[in-house]
């Protein structure tokens, strides 16, 4: 059967889900490959016009000539499928049975595990999918294609709020891929053939035939690349405003950073000078020994040191007459405590001696004993006072310095003896 239009048609609208059907046709069109183009627009057209099984039937002969071609590495169909494909994929999914979705699903899914199509084409398709999800609220988290971006939602409530004003720039960024690369591959190739080829020109009728095709297909690709830049300069509008706000917003947070760090070194500055004053304060009273401590002489200012008490000096008199020493060497000086005291002596001095026979005078001796034992005081020069006296005994009284009674005494005693 030579190739027409209506002998695609015809082998489309006769397709049914059998294998053997679906196989008989793509060898057909394969077999016509230098038509790949023509029979993708045609077979588009078909898949719109038809029922929703039948368009499920159409995508599986896509499958099966895509991958057939990319096993023999001719690239004639995938080039063609690619700008039409999210189109078509996504029209027979719209209003489906969850059976026949979930088919197509499996049909996409299989096209990225064996890279069928270019990375940008399966991403379109996928999100042409996901779309029609989101639209009816049936949007499952993860999604049904791993690795790709069905991976997490695109539902704008599930992306921070800056950036869900760049959620439908993307998409049209993303949507505009395919048709650019399909165009741009069409009319480069067109290109090449009419106008770099070194091949003869064919005659003026078909050489002009081909001219105003290949104007068609350049025309085509202008359309394409206007939309895509249309497209980005949406998405870099945007993207333009994010940034501006976080810019400004990155001046605000270095404005309050510089603040914070002045206001820490103003505190810990003061910190260290109220540590300072503590110290100081702790070491006041031994800066004021020291000052107390300067005498006169510029002698060094260290703390004076608490004076020594006064040795009190031993109870032998100072050199002098033989009377005083005579009478401190007496056992008469008796400290308070009835304790006779004998004091240190460092001459010996003879003692006068006084009758044995006299027990009158033994007696005077001992009360003037009493009366010459004073008490010890202390001077200004911190010296025991001396008792001064010129006379061995004190005067007792009487004319020749005796009491009449003592005297009595004495007569009586010497007539007795």
């Amino acid at each position: 059967m030579a190739y027409t239009d209506d002998a695609v048609l015809a082998k489309l609208s006769a397709l049914n889900e059998s294998h053997d059907s679906i196989a008989t046709a793509a060898q057909w069109i394969m077999f016509h490959r230098r038509h790949a183009d023509r029979t993708v627009q045609l077979w588009l057209q078909r898949l719109k016009d038809s029922p929703s099984p039948k368009r499920l039937n159409l995508i599986y002969l896509a499958n099966e000539v895509a991958q057939q071609t990319k096993a023999r590495h001719k690239e004639d169909f995938v080039l063609a499928f690619s700008p039409v494909l999210a189109e078509a994929t996504a029209t027979a999914y719209k209003g489906a049975t969850s059976d026949v979705q979930n088919k197509l699903r499996r049909v996409v899914q299989v096209w990225r595990e064996r890279n069928i199509f270019e990375l940008p084409i399966q991403d379109a398709i996928e999100a042409r999918l996901q779309e029609l999800d989101n639209a009816r609220g049936t949007a499952k988290v993860g999604g049904a294609f791993g690795g790709s971006i069905f991976g997490s939602s695109l539902a704008p409530s599930s992306l921070p709020p800056e950036l869900r004003d760049l959620l439908t720039p993307q998409q049209n960024v993303s949507k505009q891929v395919l048709p650019v690369k399909s165009s741009l591959s069409t009319a480069n190739a067109e290109y090449d053939k009419l106008i770099n080829s070194k091949d003869a020109l064919p005659a003026p009728p078909v050489y002009a035939a081909k001219l105003s095709g290949l104007l068609k297909h350049l025309a085509n690709a202008e359309n394409a690349v206007a939309e895509s830049v249309k497209a980005r300069k949406e998405l870099v509008a945007a993207l333009e405003k994010i940034l501006d706000t976080n810019r400004a917003a990155l001046e605000s947070d270095s404005a309050q950073q510089k603040q914070l760090a002045d206001r820490r070194a103003e505190v810990d500055a003061k910190r260290q000078e109220v540590e300072l004053e503590i110290i100081r304060g702790m070491s006041a009273p031994e800066g004021n020994d020291r000052h107390l401590s300067t005498q006169e002489g510029g002698h060094s200012a260290s703390p004076e040191q608490e004076p020594e008490r006064p040795e009190m000096e031993a109870l032998t008199p100072p050199p002098g007459d033989g009377d005083d020493l005579d009478f401190y060497n007496n056992d008469a000086v008796t400290p308070q405590n009835g304790h006779p005291f004998h004091a240190p002596v460092q001459e010996h001095h003879q003692q006068p001696s006084f009758p044995s026979a006299a027990p009158g005078i033994e007696m005077l001796s001992n009360i003037a004993s009493q009366y010459q034992s004073v008490p010890v005081a202390l001077n200004g020069s911190n010296k025991r006072r001396r008792v001064d006296s010129g006379e061995d005994f004190p005067d007792l009284g009487g004319d020749d310095g005796i009491d009449d009674e003592v005297a009595e005494m004495i007569r009586k005693e010497s007539r007795g003896s």
